[in-house]
C-alpha cells in the first residue's frame, strides 16, 4: 500500500459503532436505524461489549438501559474506569421519565443522553455528533498549525450552515480567518495530519470541502499562485459547494444513479451557492468563480450554464479536477473510497471534460508531495 493509498483512499467505507442491550427487539431496531449509515456491530451482554472494545475500539457505542447483567450505567461506569475506554464516545439510551439516569449518564463526559422512545435521525445524530467529538478529541495530538487549520475551518463550516439557515450573508471575514492556518500549513508542505484527521469525520460536507479547500491550495502553489490568490483558492474551496445544504438527504446520499428529477435537485445546489455568495460584495470574484464553474466541461455538457473551452476560468478548471478527485477518493456510506490512481486514470480519460495539461500538473503535484 502507498502512503497516498493510505492518506487518501484506504479507510473503511463505514464507521464502526457498537449497540448494546438486552432486549431484541431493541436491538433490532438499533441495528436497523445505524446499518445504512455505520458499520454497525450489536450485543445483548455486557461482558461481550467490554470483550470487544479491548480488542477493537469502535468510533462510539449506543448504550441501553437495558442490557444484561450489570445495566447501561454500569457498564458505563466499567468503560471509564478503562484507560482505553475513559474518553470513549458513547450514547445512553433510557426512559424519558427518568431524568435522573439520563442526567448521571452525560456527568461522565463525552456520553449523550437520548431519552426513550426516540425518532431513528435523533439516534443517528446523536451517534453522529458523538462520532464527530471523538474524532475532534483527537485532533489536540496534531501538530499545532494543522490543528488550528482543522478546528477554525469546521467552526467556520458549522457557522456557514448557521448563517444559511438563518438566510443571513456569508460572513467572509471569517471564513478568509480560519483558512489562514491551512494555507500556511500547505505553504510549509505540511498537512498530511489534516488530510488524516478528517478521514473518519461524520460530516461528509465539511469533510468533502476541507479535502478540496487543502488539494487546490497545495495545487495552486504548484502552479505559482501566491498570496491572495491563494487563499482565494482556500476559501473557494471550503465554499464551493455550501448550496448542497439545501440538498435533501436522501439525493445527496443516495447509492444509486440519480434520476432525470434528483439530478437537476443536485444540480440545483450551484445556484443555491451563488446566491448566498451574491449576498457579500466583499467577496472575491475567483471564489463565486470556482463556486459557480466547477461542474462546467470543456465541450460544454457542464452546467449551470453549459461553457466551454475559453469560456471557463483557469481557477473553475483547476476547482473542477480537485472536486472529481475528491469526489472519486472520498469515503461516503455508500461506496469505497477510490485508490488515487485508479481515479487519476479515470481522470485522463475525461479529455473532453478536464483541461488535460492542469491534470498532469495535478498529479506531477500529488507525486511531488508523496500523497500518491
Amino acid at each position: 500500500m502507498t502512503a497516498g493509498q493510505t492518506l487518501l483512499g484506504e479507510a473503511s467505507r463505514k464507521i464502526p459503532v457498537f449497540a448494546a442491550s438486552g432486549a431484541p427487539r431493541i436491538r433490532e431496531e438499533l441495528s436497523n436505524s445505524l446499518r445504512p449509515f455505520y458499520n454497525i456491530r450489536t450485543f445483548d451482554k455486557s461482558e461481550a461489549v467490554l470483550k470487544a472494545v479491548s480488542k477493537s475500539q469502535p468510533a462510539a457505542i449506543v448504550i441501553d438501559e437495558t442490557i444484561p447483567p450489570m445495566g447501561g450505567m454500569n457498564l458505563i461506569k466499567t468503560l471509564r474506569k478503562e484507560a482505553t475506554s475513559k474518553t470513549l464516545p458513547l450514547v445512553y439510551t433510557a426512559n424519558a421519565v427518568d431524568a435522573e439516569s439520563l442526567d448521571e449518564a452525560k456527568s461522565y463526559g463525552q456520553v449523550e443522553p437520548l431519552g426513550k422512545p426516540y425518532q431513528p435521525r435523533s439516534l443517528v445524530g446523536a451517534i453522529s455528533r458523538m462520532v464527530n467529538a471523538g474524532v475532534e478529541a483527537s485532533w489536540e495530538k496534531i501538530e499545532p498549525v494543522q490543528k488550528e487549520a482543522l478546528k477554525n475551518t469546521l467552526t467556520s463550516f458549522n457557522a456557514i450552515a448557521d448563517q444559511i439557515q438563518g438566510d443571513d450573508p456569508i460572513a467572509y471575514g471569517e471564513v478568509r480567518e480560519s483558512c489562514t492556518p491551512l494555507v500556511t500549513a500547505i505553504q510549509n508542505q505540511n498537512f498530511k495530519d489534516m488530510l488524516r484527521g478528517v478521514q473518519d469525520h461524520d460530516n461528509y460536507s465539511f469533510v468533502h470541502s476541507l479535502r478540496v479547500a487543502t488539494f487546490l491550495s497545495l495545487f495552486g502553489t504548484t502552479v505559482g499562485i501566491k498570496g491572495d490568490e491563494l487563499m482565494v483558492l482556500a476559501t473557494g474551496g471550503l465554499l464551493h459547494d455550501l448550496g448542497k445544504m439545501y440538498i435533501p438527504h436522501e439525493v445527496l446520499n443516495k447509492a444509486g444513479k440519480l434520476d432525470d428529477t434528483e439530478f437537476n435537485v443536485m444540480k440545483s445546489h450551484v445556484s443555491h451557492t451563488q446566491d448566498h455568495l451574491d449576498r457579500n460584495s466583499e467577496l472575491p470574484s475567483g471564489i463565486a468563480v470556482i463556486a459557480g464553474q466547477h461542474h462546467e466541461k470543456l465541450d460544454g455538457s457542464g452546467y449551470p450554464n453549459g461553457l466551454k473551452g475559453s469560456q471557463i476560468n483557469e481557477l473553475a478548471r483547476m476547482a473542477a479536477i480537485v472536486d472529481i478527485f475528491g469526489a472519486l477518493t472520498d469515503r461516503r456510506v455508500y461506496k469505497d473510497p477510490m485508490p488515487p490512481e485508479k481515479a487519476l486514470v479515470i481522470m485522463a480519460d475525461m479529455k473532453t471534460h478536464l483541461d488535460q495539461n492542469l491534470l498532469a500538473l495535478f498529479r506531477e503535484m500529488l507525486l511531488d508531495s508523496a500523497t500518491l
